[in-house]
């Protein structure tokens, strides 16, 4: 579940044995998903989520989402997702007349909780047999497949349709307020823009016109001043918090640590 520009896939099995598996991604298309066995738990920077066997969500697209996968007690973790792409929905709208309610889309969480339905576990059900053993379907009946897990969806869930069926690309927004909720994720800077609805340049420009700082530097400090207070105010372990403030490994961190506060974080009194 890497971050990527890639076209993700019309249907993903997971599944993890005996270990967790931290990381973040950057959603980029709408998914259902449903959880076989074990726990994901999934924070979108403000609010946290958990879904344990037998649940259902919904993610929207255009979210930055941190998540933590845990294998059942001696066994193990599996999920099971479905995709959808703007080019599939926009043909699916026209097809069936579906169209966005404006306004309802603001109303929803990033990550939505399904009620369990019984249709929900028949469709997912069906997918196992390709997902679980590597036979792929065919391209004509992964799109028949799309269709169907879309009209489920909006037979048991109408107001889905707002979300599916808004296809505007992330509107201006302060970029001040969204950076201080998110500058934790470890996402290229491109992301920012895209999510804040600004090119690169002009991310770049108002960024420094707010912060006096460039991104990457201002996104460092920002980072280290948060591991600082989490390590001298609230007794965290520096193993613990590198991963979770958008640091890729532990040496990197120390090294930045110490280089601003002239002890490494191992000697930061809690």
């Amino acid at each position: 579940m890497a971050a990527t520009d890639d076209k993700k896939p019309s249907f993903s099995y997971s599944c993890y044995v005996t270990r967790n598996r931290e990381g973040e991604q950057f959603v980029p298309e709408h998914v259902f998903s449903y959880q076989l066995s074990g726990t994901l738990t999934v924070n979108n920077g403000s609010k946290e989520y958990v879904f344990r066997e037998g649940d259902f969500r919904f993610i929207k697209r255009n979210q930055l989402l941190k998540f933590l996968k845990q294998p059942a007690p001696g066994s193990v973790f599996e999920s099971v997702s479905v995709y959808f792409d703007q080019e599939l929905l926009k043909n699916f709208s026209l097809e069936y007349g579906y169209h966005a309610d404006p306004g309802n889309e603001k109303k929803t969480d990033s990550v939505i909780e399904l009620k369990k339905e019984p249709m929900y576990k028949s469709f997912m059900d069906s997918l196992q047999p390709y997902l679980k053993n590597d036979r792929l379907a065919s391209p004509p009946l992964q799109a028949l497949k799309q269709r169907e897990a879309l009209l489920i969806l909006l037979q048991s869930q109408p107001a889905i349709a707002s979300l599916l069926f808004d296809f505007q690309e992330p509107g201006k927004i302060n970029l001040e307020e969204f950076m201080n909720r998110n500058f934790h994720f470890n996402v290229q800077l491109k992301r920012f823009a895209y999510l804040t609805g600004r090119s690169l340049a002009t991310f770049k420009r108002d960024f420094e016109q707010i912060f006096h700082n460039s991104p990457s530097k201002w996104l460092l400090q920002r980072r280290l001043q948060e591991a600082h207070y989490l390590i001298r105010e609230k007794g965290k372990a520096p193993g613990d918090i590198y991963l979770e403030l958008g640091f890729e490994d532990l040496s990197h961190f120390s090294f930045a640590f110490k280089k601003m506060y002239g002890l490494p974080p191992s000697q930061i009194n809690g």
